[in-house]
């Protein structure tokens, strides 16, 4: 195997104590983190980028919103699983977690705004239009919070784009919440 799956015992030593200390946090060790593994400075990178994130403004289904967006758009089958089930946690609303399984609009004007400009950072690689900003600041979000969507979309890049490489195997936890990105139907006229 191309990329092996590592646990505390086996991965580089490097590594060991990050995947001793998530699978003290998760209970487990998600088969990205025993992949990451194998380049200790990307895992070290990500656990530690997670973490920040996680104490930026942005609330927890906020935060969801943007990983969650930057999956869809990036087409990671094995995160948008994940996410599906940490979006459970955080409560978000089933419709709005169908809704970003499917790229699709959000029920809160707000929380589409953020859906919207993250979208738009990702596909724009960073070069969005004024305008697109001044609709996410009139949403009620802050220059700051711009910046943490960069962080968000920078964590997610690190997962999707090693997912996309490794060919990550889903993990049994999330088996249920299986995901392909959906095609797109054209209308015909």
């Amino acid at each position: 195997m191309m990329f092996p799956l590592f646990d505390e015992n086996t991965a580089p030593e490097k590594a060991k104590q990050i995947l001793a200390q998530t699978k003290d946090e998760f209970k487990m060790i998600p088969n990205l983190e025993k992949t990451m593994a194998l380049a200790p400075a990307l895992l070290e990178s990500y656990v530690t980028c997670w973490n920040l994130f996680d104490n930026t403004s942005l609330s927890p289904i906020e935060r969801q919103i943007v990983y969650q967006t930057a999956n869809f758009e990036n087409e990671c089958d094995y995160c948008v699983p994940w996410h599906t089930l940490l979006a459970k946690q955080v409560k978000m609303s089933p419709e709005d977690i169908e809704a970003l399984r499917n790229g699709a609009k959000l029920t809160n004007s707000r929380h589409e705004a953020l859906r919207i400009f993250t979208q738009s950072i990702i596909r724009t690689h960073g070069k969005i239009a004024h305008s697109e900003l001044d609709t996410f600041l009139q949403a009620g979000y802050t220059p700051e919070q711009a910046l943490e969507v960069v962080l968000g979309i920078a964590i997610k890049t690190m997962s999707n784009y090693t997912n996309a490489i490794s060919g990550t195997p889903l993990d049994r936890t999330v088996k249920s919440y299986q995901w392909s990105k959906p095609t797109i139907k054209l209308r015909k006229e």
